[in-house]
């Protein structure tokens, strides 16, 4: 395992988290990795183009992807209580339901969030995309009625005077029952199997050198954070990084169908879209 191998994930401190080990080569014997940090909708087109052998997307993108990649069983995310919400200014909007025909701010067409949003509504909204981490700031200043945000803007948005109108977390596990699938790593086909399955193995071990020697890993992760209080970065660790991110389990992937079955019956996903992890 000479070879470095390019590696493809956010800025977010969950992701820097599970993977600051791998990436500053910490771990003896685990594949050497070049790193690209993208926002979650790049990192979702670069994969529509197979540009990075090992990378995280949305799960709302991967019954596009699976000609090209495997899904990887560890350094996801998926929850509880950690869903996307949908914001808005208080003085201009009061509820979901006194807004006509909105313009929402989305992070991407193919993110978990924006499919989450058309599964709840039952239908799809006027858009917008923009970075996540631009989104509270269009809402803020009124450029448009709500947005769909993510990541570390789920913990600041109240520092800009919004409220949340949805939490779109809440209405999936309500109706449900299951965790909320977000985002997977994704191995490209061509690396082989046996390789992804050292892979697999070395993000598993990259979370738990990150659990037992914070202290060195945690530079990275302020480094890259785009919200740089501490009390945010840990309650975003905490949020997202689970037991999930160390193995999906049973319970993740009967969430991961739950989610793809609807998205299929919805008419907003191909009708092969399914969810095979690799093992």
């Amino acid at each position: 395992m000479n070879d470095s191998i390019a590696l493809a994930y956010s800025p977010c401190p969950n992701d820097t988290y599970i993977f600051a080990a791998l990436t500053n080569g910490l771990l003896p014997d685990a594949p050497r990795v070049n790193v690209v940090l993208l926002d979650i909708d790049e990192l979702n087109d670069a994969a529509a183009e197979a540009r990075y052998p090992l990378t995280k997307v949305s799960y709302g993108a991967i019954p596009y992807l699976m000609r090209d990649y495997r899904l990887l069983r560890s350094g996801g995310a998926l929850g509880r209580g950690c869903g996307p919400l949908v914001v808005a200014r208080p003085d201009r909007v009061h509820s979901w339901a006194s807004l006509d025909d909105p313009l929402v701010a989305i992070p991407g067409e193919r993110t978990t969030a924006f499919l989450l949003l058309q599964l709840a509504l039952g239908r799809r909204p006027r858009t917008r995309i923009m970075r996540f981490d631009a989104i509270v700031g269009a809402v803020s200043r009124g450029e448009v009625d709500a947005g769909l945000i993510i990541h570390e803007s789920r913990f600041t948005y109240q520092n800009a005077g919004l409220h949340a109108l949805l939490d779109l977390g809440a209405w999936w596990e309500e109706t449900t029952g299951r965790a909320i699938p977000l985002g997977a790593i994704l191995a490209r086909r061509d690396l082989g199997h046996e390789r992804a399955l050292q892979i697999d193995a070395a993000v598993r071990a990259s979370l738990a050198f990150a659990r037992n020697d914070e202290a060195a890993i945690m530079p990275y992760v302020r480094e890259h954070a785009f919200e740089m209080d501490e009390a945010v970065m840990r309650a975003h660790i905490g949020l997202y990084v689970n037991e999930y991110s160390i193995d999906v389990g049973a319970e993740g992937v009967l969430a991961v169908e739950e989610l793809f079955a609807r998205g299929r019956g919805a008419g907003i996903l191909p009708d092969d879209a399914n969810a095979a992890f690799i093992a």
